[in-house]
């Protein structure tokens, strides 16, 4: 294991808010990149306020994706804090930015001029229907992302609505995820031949990407998957069922093999024999799927479990929070960071991901309080004095 991360020596200029481009930054940061989130003054990110908040005054969500930044404040939208901006961005490698298309252009900012002033640039570009496009100046957040790939009309009941597809924020997460990807393999091509670029990301495609076979399944067969609740399309059984004690489990026999073995475990050779191969499990699951309430219906959660992982068939109790922070799995594998926070004390946050096995990522601070490296990014990068620093303050620059 190494002192510094992967990505040490990298400086990345963060111009976004709440948690799409933001969240590749908080990737970045936890693997050592330096990350320098410019904030509006006096209002900071909105982020801050997004949430349940801390005795800090900044809301959990900031304080955990918010982590390994750097603090700055300017007002983009004046002269000098788009000069400042532009200096910064002269000696970093990447900028990240979820604006709507064509926002930083009318500042003088966007990507072709940045690039005027650093050809290397990497830029990331996320917004809700990407930068071109009929839709592309429409707003939108994760919750209309959803719905616009075709998750939402997936998630619920058959006769129920269109419900929220666990997380209201997934699309941001998927989109800062996919954002760290294509950051790297940019960074990668700009170290090999100096020539910069942007990265394209609309928060719908980050998720209609994610949709398995729905794409080719429609072209050839003109079907349209409809709500199945915690069934699938393609595998029976694949769902969940509730036990004695009240609590669910989550089963997946994604083979014949795995099936025949399930079937076997809960004393009922005859669905094998009946029910041999997948496509006929498909057009029977209503068989397969009451045989499986029934056997759910007489052991506990943890019987249930245990029965399944020694048969070789995979299954796992669906859990709350609450679960999650007693499990053993989730200590062993430290998924749940203590941080020892100066102004909070003990706070757990979830561990940065992936898991490198030299250089893992590192948290070495929350969420940051706003602009508080301010003066330390402006008098080290760009060489400022005291007093420079002091009038942009008074003119609400910063």
């Amino acid at each position: 294991m190494t002192a510094d991360g992967p990505l040490s020596g990298i400086r990345v200029v963060e111009v976004a808010t709440f948690i799409a481009a933001p969240f590749c930054g908080t990737i970045l940061a936890d693997f050592g990149a330096e990350v320098i989130k410019v904030e509006e003054p006096k209002k900071g990110d909105p982020l801050r306020s997004f949430g349940t908040p801390s005795a800090s005054g900044d809301t959990y969500a900031w304080l955990s994706e918010g982590r390994n930044k750097k603090s700055i404040t300017l007002d983009l939208r004046t002269p000098s804090g788009a000069k400042l901006f532009r200096d910064l961005v002269a000696t970093s490698h990447i900028v990240l930015e979820n604006f709507r298309p064509g926002t930083l252009e009318s500042w003088g900012l966007g990507y072709e001029d940045l690039k005027q002033i650093n050809p290397a640039l990497v830029m990331l570009r996320i917004s809700a229907y990407g930068q071109t496009g009929p839709m592309s100046q429409m707003p939108g957040f994760a919750r209309v992302a959803h719905a616009f790939s075709g998750l939402s009309h997936l998630a619920g009941m058959p006769d129920g609505p269109p419900v929220v597809p666990g997380s209201t924020s997934l699309a941001d997460y998927c989109s800062g995820m996919w954002g760290a990807i294509g950051v790297m393999m940019a960074l990668r091509h700009a170290e090999k031949t100096g020539q910069g670029q942007y990265i394209d990301i609309g928060l719908y495609e980050s998720i209609f990407r994610l949709l398995d076979e729905l794409v080719p399944v429609y072209d050839k067969t003109g079907i349209v998957r409809q709500r199945m609740g915690a069934d699938v399309p393609h595998v029976v059984p694949h769902g969940h069922w509730q036990t004695s004690d009240g609590r669910w489990i989550a089963l997946a026999c994604s083979s014949d093999k795995i099936f025949a073995r399930f079937a076997r475990l809960i004393g009922r050779k005859d669905l094998v024999e009946k029910f041999a191969t997948g496509p006929t499990r498909i057009a029977n699951r209503h068989i397969v799927n009451e045989a499986i309430t029934q056997w759910a219906a007489t052991l506990t959660a943890d019987e249930a479990v245990r029965a399944c992982n020694d048969a070789g068939v995979p299954c796992g109790e669906i859990m709350d929070i609450a679960q999650i922070f007693e499990n053993h799995q989730y200590r062993s594998r430290n998924n749940i960071e203590d941080f020892a926070d100066k102004k909070l004390g003990s706070v757990k946050i979830p561990n940065g991901m992936p898991k490198l096995s030299i250089t893992p990522p590192v948290t070495r601070w929350l969420g940051p309080d706003l602009g508080q490296h301010t003066n330390e990014i402006l008098e080290d990068i760009l060489g400022l004095t005291e007093n420079e620093i002091e009038r942009l303050r008074n003119k609400n620059i910063l």
